[in-house]
């Protein structure tokens, strides 16, 4: 396991592997923001952008989702994974929404977790991004990164994975790392074909150490 210190100088190289992460979920405001990560569950960002340019023209408050059929909205959302489940829980979040918030986005965990396909992951992304709260969304490329560096165990669940990353990182942190691990696992070390030969952390990475041996190159 990673010590507090190797966690922040891993993160810092991945800042400056890639100084431009960012959220890459296209959105104009939060409740937009909030709408493009319900639809991004199991699904690429690449394709969520290329639905809600279409989709953030034609829907721009919840009032909108509310008063449209849902057959009419599922078709909206057709080429998106799971978009039957998506399109439902659009609806009903954006009825809670109106009904019990005012038409605006809420700003606690609690309140977000409240409203229908809204889990931890996607609360604390709108959290951040679109409030400025500090939080670390674990999604497939961070719960990846985390295990294979060492920093969590390999058995950890996402809520460890996260408790883990909180622990060890400062607090002024974690929104940043968050989209730092993003990209570091969407372009670096990834999936399939993880670029060990070439990574700046393979000394420390227990992963890319047994990647290097099975590989035939030095880590």
């Amino acid at each position: 396991m990673l010590t507090n210190k190797e966690t922040v100088m891993c993160i810092e190289k991945m800042a400056e592997m890639f100084p431009a992460a960012h959220c890459e979920l296209v959105h104009k405001n939060t409740f937009e923001l909030l709408v493009a990560v319900v639809l991004s569950a199991q699904c690429t960002d690449v394709l969520v952008n290329r639905v809600t340019a279409s989709l953030f023209e034609k829907y721009q408050e919840p009032e909108d989702y509310i008063q449209v059929q849902l057959e009419e909205l599922e078709n909206d959302i057709r080429s998106i994974g799971l978009y039957r489940n998506k399109a439902k829980n659009i609806q009903a979040l954006s009825r809670k929404i109106r009904d019990e918030f005012g038409g605006r986005v809420p700003e606690t965990h609690a309140e977000l977790e409240s409203l229908p396909g809204v889990g931890r992951k996607t609360a604390n992304v709108v959290l951040s991004v679109g409030f400025g709260v500090p939080a670390i969304a674990v999604d497939t490329h961070v719960e990846r990164v985390s295990k294979r560096l060492g920093i969590c165990r390999w058995k950890d669940s996402v809520a460890e994975v996260e408790n883990t990353l909180m622990r060890k990182l400062p607090k002024e942190m974690w929104s940043d790392a968050h989209h730092d691990m993003i990209f570091f696992g969407r372009y670096h070390c990834k999936a399939k074909k993880p670029e060990c030969s070439t990574c700046p952390l393979l000394y420390l990475c227990r992963e890319g150490k047994k990647q290097a041996k099975a590989r035939g190159f030095d880590g």
